[in-house]
């Protein structure tokens, strides 16, 4: 199991990216949650499996249809044992 904290950038907010992150998190057995932040980007911290963590973050380069990408940061967490995928809303 790894932990990752995932920053996107780019046009992430109001496409769906949060609702669409939880479908395709709960499809990969991806664990944590996903938030919009206040300066435009999305944070996601995600935990699984190393194979299901790598799809996932694939995915977060691609994104749901109107969402355009930009940037993909991704750092090495410690684990949380998060038990699902939650959408954070502030």
């Amino acid at each position: 199991m790894k932990h990752f904290n995932i920053t996107i950038t780019g046009k992430v907010q109001g496409v769906g990216f949060r609702e669409t992150s939880k479908i395709i998190a709960n499809q990969m057995t991806v664990n944590g949650f996903v938030r919009n932040e206040k300066d435009g980007s999305v944070y996601i911290e995600a935990e699984a499996e190393d194979i299901f963590l790598e799809e996932f973050v694939n995915w977060c380069h691609e994104g749901p249809d109107r969402s355009r990408i930009e940037k993909v940061v991704v750092t090495e967490g410690e684990l949380k044992n998060y038990r699902n995928f939650e959408i954070y809303k502030k």
